[in-house]
């Protein structure tokens, strides 16, 4: 069947419309097979199968998709087209679901943007949440992009460690078995994180997850700048979160695959997950949208980091509620989160400006937090669960690394010792003191510890 549908390619472009019609009505059959994906996968065959399948069915949904629109010049492809679209199929579920309406989409533009004519660029529209291979040393990670997306990428990893090394149901793991991480693991990780992510952004009581469909929902229009999917989404409402986790589960290459625009179909499900009510309401006057320009690429302000990490888009980090310089409320962290945040600049003045990270953040349930160095994020965790728990534990303990850059073939592994005499004499000259940026970070949540790389050339 794919070598059928690979030499159809050609003359599909050049047929009319009601032909590739018929025989996209050819390919029905493949679509129910299609649906069985649904099935969880025992062995690599059957997952061999599947994947073919699922290679018909981008091939079909490209074709239907992409027929009769105007061309990226970039990219050579359809510019409207995208691979992982909603089949048809998929429309007659049992989970309730409804079109975008052109006011929810100006909505959505102004909550992020700020207004309506801002779309997102190259590098977010590629973005999407893929694992490095099973069973190898970063199985466990994501291979993260560039560009504003890399945020949320890193913001959602900090939540699939929690899963890998805490939450999930069986026996607690270790950093030895995130190495072995399967493909079915990996699968499950992603699932998991980000159906906890967008439960807790819509209080555990109800869940949006958008998938992008072959259709537009509304007519263009001079007040909304349209930019090919956003025109297209369809809203699927979850009322338990393991069914959300179910259906992500069946409908993951909608997320992690390329052309699939998985990290702002994520951020589209967290926002509605939320809803823009409890939105306008996390937020304060001091950050009235959620994205911004910076450097020529669109970034995250911090409301969205704080939003996938405690599930409330509050625009800053200490604790609590603080009154700013024009007497207005500035809304920060409310309650203590799962999963941290640490934070460091180089520049003394820049980091003296910066707001202290509160005790909510810094000290999570789990040892686990998502790090703005220098404006680049990474992340550091212990696979001991009792490090924030027993004080006893953080004297000397070990703490992973990972920076998503493609240099890194493995997690660095750094020693810390907080009651380090060492540290004590470097202390007496603050002009001895290393600025290291990773020690640094580490210092704002474990003041005068020392920092040992083990081995690995210091970097970042």
């Amino acid at each position: 069947m794919d070598k059928e549908i690979s030499s159809e390619d050609h003359s599909f472009q050049e047929m009319e419309l009601d032909d590739i019609a018929r025989k996209i009505s050819d390919l029905e059959k493949w679509r129910e097979i299609f649906c069985h994906h649904r099935l969880e996968i025992n062995s690599a065959t059957h997952q061999d199968a599947q994947e073919k399948i699922q290679d018909c069915q981008k091939s079909a949904d490209y074709n239907k998709a992409g027929a009769g629109l105007p061309q990226d010049k970039e990219k050579g492809w359809y510019l409207s087209q995208v691979l992982y679209s909603l089949p048809e199929s998929s429309i007659k579920t049992k989970w309730g679901h409804f079109p975008i309406s052109l006011a929810m989409a100006m909505d959505l533009q102004k909550i992020l943007f700020g207004n309506t004519v801002h779309v997102f660029n190259h590098d977010w529209k590629k973005s999407c949440f893929n694992f490095h291979e099973p069973s190898s040393d970063l199985s466990y990670a994501l291979e993260i992009g560039k560009g504003g997306s890399r945020a949320i990428q890193m913001a959602v990893q900090v939540n699939i460690l929690k899963y890998l090394l805490f939450t999930r149901s069986e026996k607690s793991s270790d950093f030895c078995s995130l190495c072995r991480t399967s493909h079915r693991e990996q699968k499950e990780a992603l699932s998991a994180a980000l159906a906890e992510t967008l439960w807790k952004a819509g209080e555990r009581q109800k869940l949006i997850i958008c998938a992008i469909s072959s259709e537009t929902c509304f007519p263009s229009t001079r007040d909304f700048q349209a930019d090919g999917f956003t025109e297209r989404l369809q809203l699927f409402e979850f009322l338990e979160k393991e069914d959300a986790k179910k259906f992500i589960y069946d409908h993951l290459q909608w997320f992690k695959e390329e052309g699939s625009h998985g990290v702002i179909l994520f951020l589209y499900s967290l926002l509605f997950s939320r809803t823009f009510e409890r939105l306008k309401k996390d937020l304060d006057t001091s950050s009235t949208h959620l994205l911004e320009p910076s450097g020529g690429n669109l970034v995250c302000k911090q409301a969205v980091l704080n939003l996938i990490l405690t599930g409330r888009a509050s625009p800053h980090v200490f604790n609590g509620y603080h009154q700013g310089s024009s007497q207005d409320l500035l809304h920060g962290v409310l309650a203590r989160s799962d999963v941290g945040y640490l934070q460091w600049k180089k520049n003394s003045r820049e980091q003296q400006k910066l707001p202290q990270v509160g005790s909510m953040l810094k000290t999570p349930k789990f040892p686990i937090w998502l790090c703005s160095i220098n404006g680049t994020y990474s992340v550091l965790f212990s696979d001991n669960k009792l490090l924030l728990s027993d004080w006893k534990m953080e004297h000397q303990f070990g703490l992973y690394f990972y920076t998503g850059h493609p240099f890194q073939k493995k997690a660095a592994y750094l020693s810390v010792d907080t009651h380090s005499h060492h540290w004590e004499e470097v202390q007496q000259n603050e002009n001895c003191v290393p600025e290291r940026p990773v020690e640094m970070v580490i210092r704002t949540k474990w003041k005068g510890a020392s920092v040992k790389w083990n081995g690995t050339l210091p970097f970042f």
